[in-house]
């Protein structure tokens, strides 16, 4: 078994460690690892902004770096994953050739989560004891429409317990610009889902995408209390 990785911006510049407990877990389950050369920002940013033009670009650069392997092209962010998946047909919908090419390499795109379970069928990947809540962020249950995954190995973790997580389903306040261009908003947002995390009763909220836990720790941080928010593969890759 072989696949390709896309790292994503955050993971390569804010937390290359979640990127080498990614690689970590899947050479666990006999799985080779390539890190394509060249890759950059799947353009979401640009994307969400407007800025179709500049979007378009990177998502092109994206598809000659990915189109070089038919292997499946595994990512450790639902929002990224959605956006190669989900809309780099629509950038190029004026471009039959790309557009072909688009929904192939789209049909290739697994969130990290998904292919260990829905693909690999792993169900225990490992991880330590511990009282463990989850938040489905935003575009990987809406947008990418991948549910359940995470859960399961959660579950499955040796001695863990997986606790329900009240309003779940509600975003964090991230939302990339939005955090951004409505401030206020986002962090009334954020505060409310950290009350929850806490109320869940949890040592450890999981997510699958850098983003979410970015926000929600800078929240706790704020507050002056410590991190609990991890990304999924940290917390698998842990022994």
């Amino acid at each position: 078994m072989r696949v390709q990785l896309f790292i994503t911006c955050l993971l390569d510049h804010l937390y290359p460690d979640i990127a080498e407990a990614v690689v970590s877990v899947l050479e666990r389950q006999g799985v080779e690892v390539r890190v394509p050369a060249g890759q950059t920002c799947c353009g979401q940013p640009a994307f969400n902004g407007g800025f179709w033009r500049e979007a378009r670009e990177m998502a092109a650069h994206f598809l000659d770096i990915f189109a070089q392997s038919d292997d499946p092209i595994v990512c450790p962010s639902g929002s990224c994953a959605a956006m190669v998946k989900h809309h780099y047909a629509e950038l190029f919908h004026q471009d039959p050739d790309r557009r072909e090419q688009a929904t192939a390499v789209a049909a290739r795109v697994r969130e990290f989560g998904q292919y260990l379970v829905e693909d690999l069928g792993v169900k225990c990947a490992g991880g330590r004891p511990g009282n463990y809540t989850f938040h489905p962020s935003c575009h990987l249950t809406r947008d990418l429409g991948v549910r359940g995954a995470a859960e399961t190995l959660l579950e499955h973790i040796p001695g863990a317990r997986l606790l329900p997580l009240p309003e779940a389903e509600a975003c964090c306040g991230f939302g990339g610009l939005f955090a951004v261009k409505m401030p206020a908003m986002s962090a009334a947002m954020m505060r409310r889902k950290l009350a929850n995390i806490e109320a869940s009763g949890a040592d450890t909220c999981v997510v699958c995408d850098a983003s979410c836990m970015l926000h929600m720790n800078g929240g706790f941080i704020k507050q002056g209390k410590a991190p609990r928010v991890r990304h999924l593969a940290e917390v698998l890759a842990a022994e």
